[in-house]
């Protein structure tokens, strides 16, 4: 059955006109969606009638906490979600000075197969619907009672290997009957799928597009990545050039370190090129640890010599500030506990 809180006003409003109804009810029906309902009974002010028409061809579905664990060192908290097929999601709420972040996932595991991550590991189960990422959103913000200011598309999955039911997402998320998040607080993460860059850049949406660069050469990422055979560093670059210049919204270059892997002076000397050519910001992340990954992160002195060969090559670079790192927040690895039959706290 389709799920009504896929579905934006205008659709509801055009659904009920064909059921016989007033216009007015898609207001009322929109607002009762965004309020966390579990159910269409939930609807007290609808008519019956009318509820049981909907139920006939539409559901609503409340996510169930299969797991949830709290930081004890910056309160950062860790979602896992069982969806209504029993298959299940991250989501991780972050807190900053500017506000609470929250960081979704778009796909039920991920096809990738970036050797880094544990996401992918099983492979692409499926995609989330449009209603099923928001209600990472919504019932991250009921269940935690901290509002939600920004959104980051980063966890589980690749946004872009889901487009359309992305884009319709962040067409809910930004409603200002719904939960009203500017698209300039939404940043969209991708490994590089280079043949949607362009689709992307016509939508115009204003949002951030962060590439999971993570390593600035073929060789280097090639070996990490499997998404950059039969792209290359060269057209990711191009891709990224011509959104820029279609949106005027600077990318980001996400940046994992791994010791001994894409952390020394030869990349930090080419990833300076590449983010000058692009004007991209540059946002280093210490690797957090993956059981079944060989990888290790980098020492905090590579770190530190990286980053001064990217300043002082003009570039703006940040080391994000790790967080939750007492509760498994690197995404993926609470989904794999599950899948191994640990208990989950």
């Amino acid at each position: 059955m389709k799920n009504l809180r896929s579905m934006l006003p205008d659709e509801i409003e055009q659904l009920l006109t064909e059921l016989g109804e007033p216009k007015y009810r898609a207001k009322q029906v929109f607002k009762w969606l965004g309020r966390g309902i579990g159910s269409i009974d939930e609807m007290s002010d609808i008519p019956k009638a009318l509820r049981e028409k909907l139920k006939s061809e539409y559901t609503v579905y409340k996510p169930k906490v299969l797991g949830k664990q709290v930081s004890k060192i910056d309160g950062t908290i860790k979602y896992l979600w069982e969806l209504y097929d029993g298959n299940a999601v991250e989501t991780v709420v972050m807190s900053y000075k500017h506000g609470n972040t929250v960081c979704v996932s778009t796909q039920v595991g991920c096809r990738q197969g970036c050797a880094f991550c544990a996401s992918t590991i099983g492979g692409l189960v499926r995609c989330l619907e449009p209603n099923e990422i928001l209600e990472e959103v919504m019932f991250s913000q009921l269940d935690s009672g901290k509002p939600i200011s920004n959104i980051v598309l980063m966890g589980i999955g690749e946004p872009l290997d889901n487009f359309d039911n992305v884009v319709k997402f962040l067409e809910l998320v930004n409603h200002p009957d719904g939960m009203n998040i500017g698209m300039r607080h939404i940043s969209l993460s991708t490994c590089g799928i280079t043949e949607k860059f362009d689709k992307l850049a016509e939508l115009n949406l204003q949002l951030t597009l962060s590439v999971s660069l993570h390593a600035p050469d073929d060789e280097t990422r090639s070996k990490i990545m499997p998404a950059n055979h039969g792209r290359g560093v060269d057209e990711l670059m191009e891709c990224c050039r011509r959104y820029y210049e279609k949106t005027g919204r600077r990318i980001s270059f996400e940046y994992i370190m791994i010791d001994g892997v894409n952390d020394t002076q030869y990349h930090a000397e080419l990833l300076s090129k590449r983010a000058r050519y692009v004007g991209a910001h540059v946002n280093l992340i210490p690797m957090n640890h993956v059981e079944e990954s060989r990888f290790q992160p980098s020492t905090q002195g590579h770190i530190k010599a990286f980053v001064k060969i990217l300043e002082d090559n003009g570039v703006n670079v940040t080391v994000r500030r790790k967080l939750g790192g007492d509760v498994e927040a690197s995404c993926g690895q609470l989904r794999r506990k599950m899948q191994k039959g640990n208990r989950i706290k």
